[in-house]
């Protein structure tokens, strides 16, 4: 062993390995070669500490159970001593306690006892230190260099300052002198202004008073104004006061002339019943029925009933004498603008049925179902009858019972898309109008 000593570089003093100060690369070593080793030694060989890793692969072993394998290494002869038989067969250069590499040879000597393991690890002890301090070394010149480097690049980069500096200054100090001489002209302009402004005021004085005067006599005219203005108000508002009041007179009067003129017409038609009666004058005549015109050989009457196809066809019905226009409400708002809330619709249809009957001479009846409706008008539009059905009784049955009650043979139209109205009114020879017709004729007006 003092040979190999030597080649190392240490005495031949015999130094026992200490376990607890193993250098870091021995201590890699050692853990490498057990780690390696566990998977293939026999179960009796194999600590209990170590059984729980033996299924692990070697790297994992070595990582996760580097103080466990090294203690085991230390503690366990059996362990170790089956490590080296391992190592013997299958890694034998690990076990060269002469090798050139110092932690091979360390790590070996730690592993057979060897008697200069102390030595050997005192050895690698101090080279590592050695190498260690170099690394040191090398990074502190390293960094040394840097920061000269450093240091060079912000002397350049502060003297481009000093410089950019001195320029910047230079150019400060004419914009400066340039300044002080706007400001000299500025000082003047504004003592011209100064004595301006007192000129101004003194005239603004004198001119004040003549406004103050002007000003009292505007204020003076204006309530002069303001009390004419009044009085005509005031005139104009019983002006307006009278004509409502003669306005009123006229409708009043005109009403009482249409009460008195119904009364009349009322008093004329009961005059004339009574004349049929005591005549004995009844019979188809009487209802629309037979004339004798209508006996004429080779003539051909209108036919009552069927559906009205085109507005054509409206048009010379509404030309008939004695013709009956009857609408179902809303059946036909409904179809023409349902967009409206039900008493904008009504409103709607009836200004334009009014405006169908001051351009024909036909009667125009229309039927509003009352469910729902808060306040029924009380008055018509001129030249359209406007009714709603009873509370709990649809409009339908109201358009049926008036055709029902209209003289045969009278012209008959009623405007609406129901089937069992137009069935209905259909047997009693009245014409269905589709409400399509209706609207597009009402759209004419």
């Amino acid at each position: 062993m003092p040979a190999d000593a030597d080649n190392h570089g240490h005495d031949a003093r015999c130094v026992p390995a200490d376990w607890g100060a193993l250098p870091e690369p021995v201590r890699g070593r050692l853990v490498e070669l057990a780690a390696a080793s566990l998977g293939e030694l026999s179960e009796a060989d194999v600590p209990k500490r170590l059984r729980p890793v033996v299924r692990f692969a070697p790297a994992k072993r070595g990582r996760v159970a580097a103080a466990p394998l090294l203690a085991s290494l230390r503690e366990s002869r059996p362990f170790r001593t089956a490590v080296v038989a391992w190592a013997r067969d299958n890694r034998p250069a690990a076990l060269d306690v002469a090798a050139e590499d110092l932690v091979t040879a360390a790590s070996a000597a730690v592993l057979l006892d060897a008697e200069d393991a102390g030595a050997l690890l005192t050895t690698v002890a101090e080279r590592g230190e050695q190498a260690s301090l170099r690394a040191e070394r090398d990074a502190a010149l390293a960094r040394i260099e840097r920061l000269e480097a450093e240091l060079e690049q912000v002397r350049d980069e502060l003297k481009a300052e000093r410089e950019a500096t001195q320029l910047a200054r230079a150019e400060r100090s004419d914009e400066l002198e340039r300044l002080r001489d706007r400001l000299r002209e500025r000082g003047v302009e504004l003592r011209r202004l100064r004595n301006a402004e007192r000129e101004a005021r003194k005239e603004l004085a004198g001119e004040g008073s003549k406004a103050a005067a002007a000003r009292d006599d505007l204020a003076e005219q204006l309530a002069k104004q303001r009390r004419r203005a009044d009085a005509e108000r005031a005139r104009a508002e019983s002006a307006e006061a009278d004509a409502e009041r003669a306005w009123q007179s006229a409708r009043e009067a005109r009403e009482a002339d249409e009460v008195r003129l119904a009364l009349l017409l009322d008093t004329l038609d009961g005059a004339v019943g009574g004349l049929r009666a005591e005549l004995n004058v009844t019979g188809a005549a009487a209802e629309y029925g037979q004339r004798p015109a209508d006996t004429v050989d080779n003539a051909t009457a209108l036919r009552h009933g069927g559906a009205v196809a085109d507005t054509a066809g409206l048009q010379r019905l509404l030309t008939l004498a004695g013709a009956h226009l009857i609408i179902d409400g809303y059946n036909v708002t409904k179809t023409g603008y349902p967009e409206l809330v039900l008493a904008e619709q009504r409103q709607r249809l009836v200004r334009q049925l009014a405006a169908l009957a001051a351009r024909t001479s036909v009667e125009i009846t229309v039927v509003f179902d009352g469910a729902g409706v808060v306040a029924v008008p009380s008055a018509n539009v001129r030249g359209v009858r406007v009714l709603f059905s009873a509370n709990g009784v649809p409009a339908d049955d109201v358009i049926t019972g008036m055709v029902e009650r209209e003289p045969r043979g009278r012209p008959l139209i009623v405007a609406t898309a129901d089937r069992e109205i137009i069935t209905a009114v259909g047997r009693r020879g009245a014409f269905a109008l589709p409400p399509t017709v209706l609207l597009d004729e009402l759209g004419r007006v």
